[in-house]
């Protein structure tokens, strides 16, 4: 079967699938892998004896090659870092640091952090009861607080490895660890600040008040917080282990080795996950807590890995398939345009598929064959943050983040179409704004 009704097929299976029938991701994209391998012809220089599985499993095995081990340390950092109120001790800085009048600029702050390593719903579980507290405080401006924190909160996850839709995009477009980190905090924290200003002017036209005052006691005695140096090392440990990694260009022979063995991502991100272990330990009732966050973070984990390597698994298939050769075909003469149109094709499966993690990496394997041998006039991490922009569209009912953050904030379905979803789309606008703006002025290459 040709190229393009096999793409056809696969975006067909992915919609109805995840979107009609609601089954899990993982199952759709293996699936949806195996139809298209079954439905392409056999790729020059095929092994003899290679099976339909066996083609689907490489597929899989690369991509939980590059993001198993990263992801998962990732994940146990951000659990063991909410345990032991080193998130929390983070916030408190930044609010005390700002004052009380910039407690919104705080709470994007901290969430453009700690989006870094944790969910966005564990970022706004943590940062909801201050938010009430502060609103308590001012009596004022709560849905101010409330969009402050999703501002954040939603950017970097999509934005800055190691979260594990950049990460996995990076590692399939062969960008640096440290580029993608750099580029990508760029901008997330413009957008992240766009939304902040929706956020205050939302806040002017529609002064929704804090509907549920009950907070929820946390279950038996917390631990104290941990110095700020201390929660600080946990996040910043990896990044400065990454960065000297790439650093080893400059460094002498000797000392070259073990710098590129300790800033590989794998390496980096276990031994930050480390430390976030040792910070929940020393706490009280670390002995406890600490067992039960990494046991939490490696089943958080192991559902986002499964995902995102049955997402490489279809990637591999659809380029086994041709797609490239299609891309190819169809490539713009100014190739300025292949920025827009990967946000573009990222904001429709978001849409349709209502997970940016999977429209995410179900872009990627579209959008990758496109530039695979292209000399492109910019670095391809422009293609990464646009599509990470473009994961930020169309979030609506059939997104668990919509759900997240109505409960959570105590929003109504079409007050958080008004402000949340309205919010995050126009940070993805500005997001691909500051990418052209970014690829033109400072192409990286």
């Amino acid at each position: 079967m040709p190229a393009l009704p096999i793409l056809l097929v696969a975006l067909a299976i992915v919609v109805v699938g995840i979107l009609g029938l609601r089954l899990h991701p993982f199952l759709i994209l293996i699936g949806t892998a195996i139809v298209v391998v079954a439905l392409a012809p056999p790729p020059p220089g095929l092994p003899a004896g290679a099976t339909i599985g066996t083609r689907v499993a490489e597929g899989f095995g690369r991509a939980a090659f590059d993001v198993g081990i990263p992801v998962t340390m990732a994940t146990i950092l951000g659990r063991c870092l909410l345990v032991s109120r080193g998130a929390e001790r983070i916030v408190i800085a930044l609010t005390s640091a700002l004052g009380p009048g910039r407690t919104p600029i705080a709470f994007t702050c901290a969430g453009l952090i700690l989006g870094v390593t944790m969910l966005p719903q564990a970022i706004l579980s943590l940062l909801l009861p201050l938010a009430k507290a502060a609103y308590r405080a001012t009596g004022g401006h709560y849905l101010l607080l409330l969009l402050s924190i999703v501002a954040g909160a939603t950017m970097t996850p999509a934005l800055v490895p190691p979260a594990p839709g950049p990460l996995f995009v990076a590692d399939l477009f062969g960008v640096d660890l440290l580029v993608a980190m750099r580029q990508g905090m760029i901008v997330g924290i413009l957008s992240a600040l766009a939304g902040l200003a929706f956020a205050r002017r939302a806040d002017r036209l529609r002064a929704i008040p804090l509907r549920d005052m009950v907070d929820a006691a946390p279950p038996g005695p917390q631990p104290a917080l941990p110095s700020l140096p201390a929660a600080l090392v946990t996040i910043l440990l990896p990044v400065a282990l990454i960065a000297l990694g790439a650093s080893t260009r400059w460094l002498p022979e000797g000392a070259a080795g073990p710098a590129r063995a300790l800033g590989d991502k794998h390496g980096a991100l276990t031994l930050g996950a480390l430390a976030a272990v040792v910070l929940a330990i020393s706490g009280r009732g670390g002995r406890t807590n600490a067992p039960a966050a990494v046991r939490e973070g490696v089943v958080e984990a192991g559902e986002v890995v499964l995902v995102i390597a049955a997402g490489g698994a279809l990637g591999r298939a659809l380029e086994q398939a041709g797609v490239a050769g299609l891309a190819a075909a169809a490539l713009p003469a100014d190739q300025r345009f292949l920025i827009p149109a990967a946000f573009a094709i990222t904001a429709i499966l978001r849409t349709a598929l209502g997970s940016a993690t999977v429209a995410m990496i179900t872009a990627a394997g579209i959008v990758a064959p496109i530039v695979a041998g292209v000399d492109l006039p910019w670095h391809p991490v422009y293609l990464v943050l646009a599509i990470g922009c473009g994961s930020k569209l169309g979030m609506w009912m059939n997104d668990s983040g919509f759900w997240t953050i109505a409960r959570m904030g105590g929003l109504t379905e079409a007050e958080t179409l008004r402000t949340a979803s309205v919010m995050i789309t126009l940070e993805g606008f500005v997001g691909l704004i500051v990418t052209v703006i970014l690829a033109a002025i400072w192409p990286l290459v």
